[in-house]
């Protein structure tokens, strides 16, 4: 009985990391379509790093296009994993505010230190807190799963 539950909750918790990196990337994309000027451009970030990686592994480059895709996998699989540590049961909501919160400063803060630059995520006033904000978001979004996955299960 004991693993059957451990599975259900590794799969919640999964699932739910998984609506909360979705609920990011659409938020993001969305957003950089309209607010071209201002919006968070993760995917540069993960363009460059995954750029650096392959240079480092003196891996071929990949198109811009293949670049892109691959960085949006990377995201959902990383953000999802991320996310999952929302988990189930009581405190659902301040863990995923909190690592929405955390996430999203990161964001901002560890570009420029890491050598990807700035300016994606860090340009304007208005860049930072869309950043700060869409993590956020993807935080409560995987609470707001797990909560009603909870809800369901009962």
């Amino acid at each position: 009985m004991k693993n059957k539950t451990t599975s259900a909750h590794i799969v919640q918790a999964l699932g739910s990391g998984l609506a909360g990196a979705l609920a990011l990337n659409v938020v993001h994309e969305a957003i950089r379509q309209v607010r071209p000027q201002d919006a968070p451009r993760m995917d540069i970030l993960g363009k460059r790093g995954l750029r650096r990686l392959l240079a480092k592994a003196n891996a071929s480059q990949p198109t811009e296009d293949t670049a892109y895709v691959l960085t949006m996998l990377g995201d959902l699989v990383s953000n999802g994993l991320y996310y999952s540590l929302v988990g189930s049961g009581p405190g659902v909501w301040w863990r995923g505010a909190t690592l929405g919160i955390a996430a999203g400063v990161g964001g901002v803060v560890l570009p420029g230190p890491m050598g990807l630059g700035q300016a994606p995520s860090n340009r304007t006033p208005q860049t930072k807190a869309m950043t700060v904000a869409w993590y956020l978001l993807g935080g409560l979004a995987a609470a707001g799963v797990s909560q009603a996955w909870s809800s369901k299960r009962r």
